[in-house]
């Protein structure tokens, strides 16, 4: 509880005389090295905060051949994305789809954004709320739909009114939360083993689980797939996403969002390290204590965390888990709502006065809130990780079209019939499935790793090649 009033105090102070302007780009004020610090909660939800360290049991260290490939794809967001975006002053990003291509591009873009991020949201709220269901919540007696109800609710109080502003801050102060999570989780197996800062790096070290580098081309671990595909995740799901970049364009200038980036990059490897470190360790006390491993390796962290290593632990799991549960999912509402207020509803050019701005930007953000309820209430009525997957994995194709669009505009001068790439746009994902699931069986047991967003966006960009002619000089 006392998280959630800091919170809400921090949202008290910094909304104080905000209006649209602070809503949406917090003045064109917020300092570098807080959206810099706030970007590492929004980019490690609640999920990735239980899955990376399970998965080392199986993965070992691969993630951090993708994490390799994300810094380079920050440093080209940085380089490339950003000076288009500030020299053409965006709020929202797919105005720039807009200026290059038309309505139809700009509004397609913005659904893809709007349907991937409310599902990924969704999804991610919904696992962690799980979590936190069973091993907090039942105990109390709170059912699911009252307790995600309120967590929600309280999203919506401190994103209210500051939005940007706003969320600059509550990032920053929950991805500290995030952190201290991970740091003292260590701390607290290492205390449990009676361990020294020395010891428990040679047994890292020593541990089975630390390989990096993997160069068997076949399957999914493969370093060239992984590492590639790092690159474009990060462009896509972070320079392309609404939702990572309008922090980004709150800062006071181009060179301080790049130094946002740049210095993001480098912070945001170290941190997978300490994730990857945590479960390297978590194997290592199951191991030596005799437990048990889970059969899902996403139960392992909350299943040593709040059964094996006392109170300490259990207490700072949870406040790592909220902080990233939090720091990933508050921020959607507010970015949702400029989305839709910016691309569908165009009231930035609209006549109408501030306070009706403001009124309509209200009730887009409740209701982008209630919506996100509605689908959290559905994937529990579903209650099938298989179907919730798919749904999400789906969703994850929607940032391929993003991509070639994006490229298509910033490397070629062509224009293209903007009425047909709605149309293209809902092509490429579906040709993107059918290339993953029949890869296996027609190029001999190749699995398509997470180089399929390479794939999906390479289809949009020589569909859009296809349709479109020389520009007339």
């Amino acid at each position: 509880m006392l998280y959630f009033i800091a919170l809400v105090f921090i949202s008290h102070i910094t909304s104080r005389g905000a209006g649209n302007k602070a809503y949406f780009l917090g003045n064109n004020q917020s300092p570098w090295y807080a959206v810099a610090f706030g970007m590492i909660g929004d980019s490690l939800s609640g999920v990735t905060y239980i899955s990376v360290p399970g998965a080392v049991g199986n993965a070992k260290f691969s993630y951090l051949q993708l994490v390799l490939g994300y810094v380079v794809g920050y440093w080209i967001i940085g380089y490339v994305l950003l000076p288009i975006y500030y020299r053409t002053n965006l709020t929202s990003i797919y105005s720039y789809l807009e200026q290059r291509f038309g309505v139809a591009a700009q509004r397609t873009g913005s659904f893809f954004f709007l349907l991937s991020r409310l599902l990924g949201a969704a999804g991610r709220l919904w696992l962690a709320v799980s979590v936190l269901q069973i091993f907090v919540f039942n105990a109390l007696g709170i059912p699911f739909i009252v307790s995600v109800s309120i967590i929600i609710a309280l999203m919506l109080v401190y994103t209210y009114r500051g939005g940007i502003k706003t969320l600059v801050w509550t990032d920053t102060f929950q991805s500290l939360f995030l952190l201290m999570g991970v740091i003292l989780s260590i701390a607290a197996i290492v205390s449990n083993l009676n361990m020294g800062f020395g010891e428990m790096m040679l047994a890292i070290k020593n541990s089975p689980y630390t390989q990096v580098f993997f160069w068997d081309p076949l399957p999914k671990s493969f370093f060239a797939k992984q590492f590639l595909a790092g690159v474009f995740i990060a462009v896509a799901m972070t320079g392309l996403d609404q939702n990572m970049m309008q922090k980004n364009l709150s800062c006071r200038s181009l060179g301080e969002a790049q130094k946002n980036v740049y210095w993001f990059s480098l912070v945001m490897f170290l941190v997978n390290v300490l994730f990857l470190c945590l479960g390297a360790m978590l194997y290592i006390y199951a191991e030596a204590k005799g437990i048990a491993l889970p059969a899902k390796t996403d139960a392992l962290f909350p299943t040593l965390a709040l059964n094996h290593l006392g109170t300490f632990a259990a207490m700072v799991f949870i406040i790592g888990l909220t902080a990233a549960t939090f720091n990933s999912a508050d921020s959607v509402l507010t970015t949702l709502t400029t989305s839709f207020y910016i691309d569908f509803l165009w009231m930035d050019k609209s006549e109408a006065s501030e306070l009706s701005k403001t009124r309509t930007r209200h009730i887009i953000h409740i209701g982008f809130a209630v919506v996100l309820l509605l689908v959290i209430i559905l994937f529990q009525i579903l209650n099938d990780q298989a179907v919730i997957d798919t749904i999400l994995k789906l969703a994850g194709y929607t940032y391929g079209p993003l991509l070639g669009m994006f490229a298509f505009g910033i490397f070629t001068t062509r224009s293209v019939n903007d009425k047909l790439i709605p149309l293209l746009c809902v092509l490429s994902p579906l040709l993107s499935y059918y290339l993953n699931e029949a890869a296996p069986v027609l190029l001999s047991g190749y699995q398509v790793g997470p180089e399929l967003l390479i794939i999906n966006g390479a289809i949009t960009f020589s569909g859009l090649f296809l349709i479109s002619k020389r520009r007339l000089k």
